[in-house]
């Protein structure tokens, strides 16, 4: 299969960001469209995408795109799908839907009648009338968007924030997506200070440390599309070998995390040894409060508590205007933080360089930039 079409699905706001991912790994045929990246590529994009990037939740390899406003379009158009192609007799098949904006409304209907289609057109191949279902799962997604059917397969599994590195975590984690992206969002380069001084579980700091290292987000864990038989293991096999050579491990960055809660430290500490960059992060348990800057032109990226999330409101607000004050008064430093608190700007006494809209699970929130000045170049 040399010619196919990926779709990286992303939280909504962070698509130009797995964009530029996918550019980063030789990709240029890119569409993009709400809360996904759709590009063409060949068989071996499947193991690349879903081991190196970092900001995308899942990888879907598509199949077909149809109009459909009757169920008998949405069956004919399912059931012309060559599935024996990708999935085998006992392959373990799961329908999942949504429907938006379109005339088949009934995202259950919509999956009894594809799931009909699927087994009609295998029935036709293999010859069989009942499939058992006992082998590889293979997860077809039926998306319908102002009548355009999308037929695709989850090549992912578990969704790709799902490192395998954060064994423990506290309540309300940021994902492992999100805190990529914010980094990715910032001006930090590896070779300038990083400090999360409100770093619960260490997900941001983890993250940062990672791309320092250049450790790929999916190489220490497994997906569903890695057991399936149309895609050579031997592509599997080289594509987390190249990943693993291109690792650095002599490179150690500045990465600071702090958090009042010694608990959220001692989890944050597990978790950083299991990402294999322990030794990358110094870990404190403080205050806000008895937060310091280490030296010059580093970056601050954080996700402190949302009055809505957790602790009390005055304490929060208390805890925006400390960042203010902490950072107007060391302006060679940068500092990023998402938050769901309109009124964020007025607290932390400035209004941000740039304010870009996310979503923190089902929580609307802003990422409030505030720039630094520049390092000076080196000669």
């Amino acid at each position: 299969m040399n010619d196919i079409t990926l779709s990286a699905a992303t939280t909504f706001g962070l698509e130009a960001v797995v964009k530029r991912e996918l550019i980063d790994l030789g990709y240029n045929d890119i569409t993009v469209s709400d809360g996904s990246v759709e590009f063409k590529a060949n068989i071996a994009a499947i193991p690349k995408t879903n081991i190196n990037l970092r900001c995308a939740d899942r990888i879907y390899l598509v199949l077909s795109k149809f109009k459909a406003e009757t169920f008998e379009e949405l069956y004919q158009g399912v059931k012309a799908i060559e599935w024996s192609d990708y999935i085998p007799k006992d392959g373990k098949f799961i329908i999942t839907g949504k429907s938006i904006k379109s005339t088949l409304s009934s995202v259950p209907s919509c999956q009894s009648v594809s799931e009909k289609a699927v087994i009609d057109s295998m029935k036709k191949k293999y010859k069989i009338d009942r499939f058992s279902k006992s082998g590889n799962e293979y997860k077809i997604q039926i998306a319908l968007l102002k009548d355009t059917v999308t037929v695709s397969l989850d090549t992912t599994g578990d969704s790709l924030h799902k490192r395998g590195y954060r064994e423990r975590q506290l309540a309300a984690p940021l994902k492992e997506t999100l805190a990529a992206a914010l980094i990715e969002l910032s001006f930090w380069k590896k070779d300038r200070l990083f400090l999360d001084p409100t770093c619960g579980s260490g997900t941001i700091a983890i993250e940062a440390a990672m791309i320092a290292r250049n450790i790929p987000p999916g190489v220490s864990r497994s997906f569903s599309s890695d057991k399936w038989d149309f895609i050579d293991k031997v592509l599997w096999k080289n594509e987390k070998k190249e990943a693993m050579s291109n690792i650095d491990y002599n490179f150690t960055p500045d990465v600071y995390a702090s958090d009042i809660d010694p608990k959220a430290i001692e989890i944050a500490k597990h978790n950083a040894y299991l990402a294999g960059v322990d030794d990358c992060i110094r870990f404190e348990s403080k205050s806000f409060k008895e937060v310091t800057l280490k030296g010059d032109y580093g970056v601050c990226i954080c996700n402190p508590p949302y009055a809505e999330r957790m602790g009390e409101l005055k304490e929060v607000e208390e805890l925006y205007r400390n960042m203010g004050e902490l950072f107007r008064n060391n302006p060679t430093w940068s500092f990023y933080t998402i938050t769901s608190h309109e009124g964020f700007e007025k607290l932390y006494g400035k209004k941000a360089d740039k304010k870009r809209k996310l979503f923190n699970g089902n929580v609307k929130v802003d990422y409030y930039q505030y720039y630094g000045t520049r390092p000076p170049k080196k000669i």
